[in-house]
């Protein structure tokens, strides 16, 4: 009863501990691995290496700043006391409690912050209880203290302008300084301005904010003169080329996606999966085991929110996110926006005017192409490896030569550890190049008519369409309007090897009508071209 009326009264937890159970010296230590200690609750707790003891020479007496044990407790047949009285920083204490399953006073006082000044003072407010209360004979009083740990109080400057700004009004110099003065702070003045000690209790006065916030609630904001706001609103241009960041979400959300917003803070085991040649930027102080790196992939939640999805027997899912990634880079950590997607499921909402037919990685390339065209830009896909998508159905996004995201399907080994289907597919894109985008310049229509011609090429299998397709822009020059494929065949009829593309093509002049001869000369020259960069044969 004495030491918790000593603490609601001065704010410092105390102790006492049974003094014939106390082997030799007392002593402040952290936990040995596998020790053990039963508590004042008859709970058997082993304990963290990283925990603070009240021990003896033979075991631990206490969970500083939390609770002590049973073996050392007063009982009645206790005649003597040993008082213990200290003082923890904050971060030795908080959290300790809580990780053993418990909420004490004391914990909660540590955790706050106590001052470092109250120790003796506690000892000797409880010792003249005591000897009030029951008599006995006081023994001396035994003090250690590490300085160099103790908390260091630095004066904190004020000036007047700061106040004024902060809270639109500045009492009187003397209205000032009797509010510090009678909050405990030691005040010394320097003309119109103050530098002001906070006294040891107040851990939450830092900043010249603080002592601001202060004098504005002790005068009452109450009395504070109310005035009117006045601003300078002016119009945010926005350029003609930006594509609204609203104007992406959109056009996705009308394609089918949904919209997710995860957590910054991922597993590190699934980021190792995901980007396996990136070190993550770990956290400090991590909610939890699966939260304690920086993402540097938004896969890594989106995958987390598709299994989630999944397992409530949501067959068809499409999602969407923006945010950053954090790639640490020359012992800093660059942040960039991205956007990401995954999908899996069915191409359509099921009904029953078409078959079922589930989504491919081209149903994905064509929502990266329509996000592209949107912004005007001009971008590659170029087959390339990347370890969380199928070595088969994977490409990198090129803008101007340079890499700007990936697309694919998942890793086969990715899908079967993660538990999710094989199709599901994932795109990353930057973001930027997508709110950058292009001015769209004019072209006149042409009153000519356009000729298609088709062009079925045997070729090398392992030879990119893309690749042909840029060289038969190159060849054609701008007569070509439209090029597309429309058919690979690989089979009967074609060597093995090799494969068949098929490219569809439109031409147009837009000041005369082209003529047959126009048309075989483009196409002579196209085929003359592929078959001499990539030994390209017209199929029979």
């Amino acid at each position: 009863d004495v030491t918790n009326y000593v603490m609601l009264e001065l704010g410092q937890p105390m102790h006492a501990f049974d003094l014939a159970q106390i082997s030799d010296a007392v002593v402040v230590r952290r936990a040995n691995k596998g020790e053990k200690l039963t508590l004042l609750d008859e709970r058997e707790v082993e304990l963290d290496e990283d925990t603070l003891l009240i021990c003896d020479r033979a075991r631990p007496l206490a969970l500083a700043g939390i609770m002590g044990g049973i073996d050392s407790g007063i009982s009645e047949a206790t005649d003597s006391l040993f008082l213990e009285v200290a003082f923890f920083t904050p971060e030795h204490i908080a959290g300790r409690a809580r990780s053993y399953g418990l909420s004490t006073d004391s914990s909660h006082r540590f955790e706050r912050g106590v001052s470092p000044d109250l120790q003796r003072r506690a000892m000797e407010r409880a010792t003249a209880l005591l000897l009030e209360l029951v008599g006995g004979q006081a023994g001396p009083v035994i003090g250690a203290e590490a300085e160099s740990h103790l908390p260091q109080r630095q004066p904190i400057p004020l000036r007047r302008a700061r106040i004024e700004r902060l809270l639109g009004f500045v009492p009187s110099h003397e209205q000032v300084q009797d509010i510090l003065l009678r909050l405990g702070l030691a005040v010394e003045i320097e003309g119109e301005d103050w530098e002001a000690m906070p006294p040891p209790w107040r851990f939450d006065l830092a900043l010249e904010a603080d002592l601001i916030e202060e004098v504005g609630r002790v005068f009452g904001y109450n009395r504070l003169p109310t005035t009117t706001l006045r601003g300078e609103l002016r119009m945010q241009p926005l350029p003609e080329a930006a594509t609204p960041l609203e104007r992406i979400q959109t056009l996705l959300v009308d394609r089918g996606y949904q919209e997710a917003i995860s957590y910054s803070f991922v597993d590190r085991e699934l980021l190792g999966l995901l980007e396996p040649d990136l070190e993550p930027v770990p956290l400090a102080n991590p909610i939890s085991s699966e939260m304690g790196v920086m993402r540097t992939s938004l896969w890594a939640g989106l995958l987390g929110a598709l299994k989630h999805n999944l397992a409530r027997q949501q067959s068809r899912v499409r999602l969407f996110e923006y945010g950053l990634k954090f790639i640490s880079q020359d012992n800093e950590i660059k942040q960039d926006m991205y956007i990401a997607g995954v999908l899996v499921g069915d191409r359509w909402p099921e009904q029953w005017g078409m078959p079922r037919e589930a989504s491919d990685f081209y149903d994905l390339k064509g929502d990266v192409e329509a996000l592209l065209d949107q912004a005007g830009v001009e971008a590659g896909f170029e087959a390339a490896r990347h370890a969380a998508l199928h070595p088969g159905q994977s490409a990198v996004v090129r803008v101007d030569g340079r890499p700007v995201g990936w697309l694919g399907c998942i890793h086969p080994q990715l899908a079967q550890k993660l538990e999710i289907p094989r199709n599901t597919c994932l795109f990353e894109l930057e973001l930027d190049i997508l709110l950058k985008g292009r001015v769209p310049r004019f072209e006149k229509l042409s009153r000519f008519p356009s000729i298609r011609r088709d062009l079925a090429i045997v070729v090398d299998a392992q030879t990119p369409a893309g690749v042909l397709a840029e060289a038969i822009r190159q060849q054609a020059g701008p007569l070509l309007k439209d090029l597309l494929v429309f058919d690979v065949y690989q089979g009967e009829g074609v060597e093995s090897g090799r494969k068949s593309i098929a490219f569809g093509l439109i031409l147009q002049d837009s000041s005369r009508t082209l003529t047959d001869e126009d048309v075989e000369g483009v196409i002579s020259a196209i085929t003359a071209q592929l078959e001499q960069r990539f030994g390209a044969t017209l199929r029979e």
